[in-house]
């Protein structure tokens, strides 16, 4: 089994929060994976050293700065009462289709599996953990950070 249904995830309230609601449809979209998926996800696309973003080394394409490009502020964008995302990020991942599998990645043992669609409407939810996660579309390079203090960084998977 690759998935923990979300009914047991323990973070589930981070899509049934009540500011920021997720329709049944897209909330069977949401896909926690489990441990060892997540582990073999994070090897494959994140690291093979670390499993917490904060703790990327020199081998790991997310510690080294040719591979990001632009920074700019998160912060604003999800106080707002539109939905829309930052138009930065939203500019970086315009090729990406609305069913391209994506992996919000928060640690090694923490992803959750899902389609940009679902994603792109609900990104808010997916930030109420922001210490450091990355956002990977299966088969694509593009790739974006978040940070804690309301910053983004995006950049290439190399």
């Amino acid at each position: 089994m690759k998935y923990i249904p979300l009914e047991k995830y323990t973070k589930a309230w981070i899509f049934r929060h009540r500011d920021l609601p997720v329709s049944e449809e897209d909330l069977a979209q949401i896909n926690p994976l489990t441990e060892s998926r997540a582990e073999q996800i994070w090897s494959e696309h994140v690291s093979r050293g670390c499993s917490h973003p904060e703790h990327f080394g020199e081998g790991d394409w997310a510690a080294k700065d040719k591979n990001w490009s632009e920074k700019d502020f998160w912060q604003s964008a999800w106080d707002a009462q539109s939905n829309d995302m930052p138009e930065l990020l939203s500019t970086h991942l315009a090729e990406w289709d609305d069913n391209i599998t994506v992996y919000f990645c928060y640690q090694s043992d923490h992803i959750i599996e899902t389609k940009w669609g679902v994603f792109r409407r609900h990104w808010k939810n997916f930030l109420f953990f922001d210490n450091g996660p990355l956002l990977l579309g299966r088969k694509r390079k593009q790739v974006a950070q978040f940070f804690d203090n309301g910053s983004y960084r995006l950049g290439l998977r190399s």
